[in-house]
């Protein structure tokens, strides 16, 4: 373990984010908001942290070793969360305390888009949100949402610090196509030129549509990153609009594919790389297969008269479906209210549907793909115990070792989504009675849809987590928080390093 280069590399890395509280300063002298302090104050301490932690050894010189970059990429993110959460403490509105303001951060560096804040745009009863706050919240999905270590990785080399054990750290499991170019620097920058290129399309496309500047930024920011965070309280739902919804629709599906795929596909200039794509194809078929059943649904068992037009259901039905199947998040209606079978599935859907190397989160599609493959091969090998069945994923056969660690994968998970969850329940809510507040023990349907929410960096839960999760206790907030991070580096980075053989020579 090379300690003296984690320290130098944290510190570098948090020099770098201090940037970006430079946007939201733009945005706050541009719109005359008064929220500028607290961005040059979020500014200094982040950068007085990452130049304290650094200066010490900024002389040292070492080859990383994946050990380095997993404890890199998770110290990485707990600072980052906690130094993020900066300008919402020092702000008047919102003035958050220290829970909060991590629990907020994190949850937009992470993409889950799950908030605390009630009441964020202005109306007649409140004040809303300053226009930095609100492009600030954005903005920490979309540097979440590729994952700002693969920035990071585009830019050590620069500095003499190679960067492939920080990659493979922050993209675990069975992905494709990891290295795409033959230099690492190589493939972070062709990444990060498609996620660019990508939001200003899907910017483009907002503003085309109807929205503001403002919000088209704001929103395709969050889109790109599946992120979830909205600038309106109603979120989709504030538009009205079907254009920004095929919109929405488009782009979430666009960024909950493998962003490798779309590399390969601009280099050969050929979209067919997709339909050759076994996981890709699993995955419309799913969101597909998942939108056609609520539209039935809907129109078979609602009452809502808004759910009489058939063309209106199918979109409501698409729209949701693929913005909790890629972990967007976003809403434009209150599906929580739904008959039980539709948020039920929307949350079933939000565990396994967006593609590995994508912006989404969840246990990714390729890994539902090879775990249903997986039990089938096993049934057959009851039927015939002598036979050798490989597992195939198109032509291909999977390795023996792939199939383990995904299954390793899958139980760990459900182990620890087991326990995130027993903890929630033996924590309390608070509820609002007729103007009076008392506390209520977690109920079992907020427990669980909280838990998968943030695991899968989905955002909005159902039960009393169905809007915000404002009130529930600190210690849920951080036990939530746990999970957003665990979720966001797919379990084993945060894992592994609380291991003692990970700490062994």
């Amino acid at each position: 373990m090379r300690l003296v280069m984690v320290q130098k590399i944290l510190g570098l890395l948090l020099m770098v984010f201090s940037l970006t509280m430079i946007p939201p300063m733009v945005v706050s002298i541009w719109t005359s908001d008064h929220t500028l302090m607290p961005f040059i104050y979020g500014f200094l301490i982040t950068f007085g942290i990452g130049a304290g932690i650094w200066f010490p050894v900024r002389n040292s010189k070492a080859l990383l070793r994946v050990r380095d970059g997993f404890l890199i990429v998770v110290l990485f993110w707990t600072v980052l969360g906690m130094c993020g959460g900066t300008p919402f403490m020092f702000a008047e509105d919102p003035h958050m305390h220290f829970t909060d303001a991590v629990f907020e951060s994190i949850s937009g560096m992470t993409t889950t888009g799950a908030t605390v804040l009630t009441h964020i745009e202005k109306t007649k009863e409140h004040s809303g949100l300053s226009n930095s706050i609100l492009y600030y919240r954005q903005q920490l999905q979309w540097w979440g949402g590729m994952g700002i270590i693969v920035l990071a990785v585009a830019i050590l080399p620069l500095l003499g610090i190679g960067g492939m054990q920080l990659y493979k750290a922050e993209t675990p499991g069975p992905m494709k196509d990891a290295k795409l170019t033959p230099r690492i620097k190589d493939t972070a920058k062709a990444l990060w030129y498609i996620y660019l290129g990508i939001t200003f399309a899907c910017a483009f496309g907002y503003w085309t549509a109807g929205m503001t500047w403002f919000d088209a930024i704001g929103h395709s920011f969050a889109t790109v990153a599946n992120g979830g965070f909205s600038t309106h309280d109603a979120s989709m739902g504030y538009f009205n609009s079907p254009a920004i919804e095929w919109v929405s629709i488009f782009f979430m599906v666009v960024c909950g594919a493998n962003f490798a795929l779309h590399y390969v596909a601009i280099r050969s200039g050929s979209i067919k790389v997709f339909w050759k794509d076994p996981e890709f194809k699993a995955y419309i078929f799913i969101l597909l297969g998942v939108s056609t059943a609520i539209a039935i649904v809907l129109i078979a068992l609602s009452d809502n008269s808004a759910h009489d037009n058939v063309i209106d259901v199918i979109r409501t039905s698409i729209f949701h479906t693929v913005s909790i199947g890629t972990t967007a998040g976003f809403a434009t209606e209150n599906f929580a209210a739904w008959p039980l079978f539709v948020p039920v599935l929307l949350m079933c859907v939000g565990f396994i549907a967006g593609c590995s190397g994508s912006t989404a989160g969840g246990i990714k599609t390729i890994r539902a793909l090879l775990l249903y493959k997986q039990g089938k091969r096993e049934i057959l090998r009851v039927i015939h115990p002598n036979a050798q069945i490989p597992v195939k994923l198109g032509e291909k056969s999977v390795q023996e070792r792939v199939i383990d660690a995904v299954w390793g994968f899958f139980a760990i998970y459900v182990i620890m989504f087991v326990l995130m969850m027993l903890a929630l329940l033996a924590t309390k809510v608070k509820v609002v009675t007729d103007g009076a507040v008392g506390y209520v023990p977690m109920d079992l349907e907020t427990s669980f849809s909280a838990v998968a929410a943030c695991v899968n960096n989905v955002g909005p839960g159902l039960g009393k987590v169905a809007v915000n999760f404002a009130n529930l206790s600190p210690l849920a907030k951080w036990i939530l928080t746990f999970a957003m991070l665990l979720g966001r580096l797919e379990v084993f980075p945060l894992l592994v390093i609380i291991t003692p053989a990970f700490w062994r020579r």
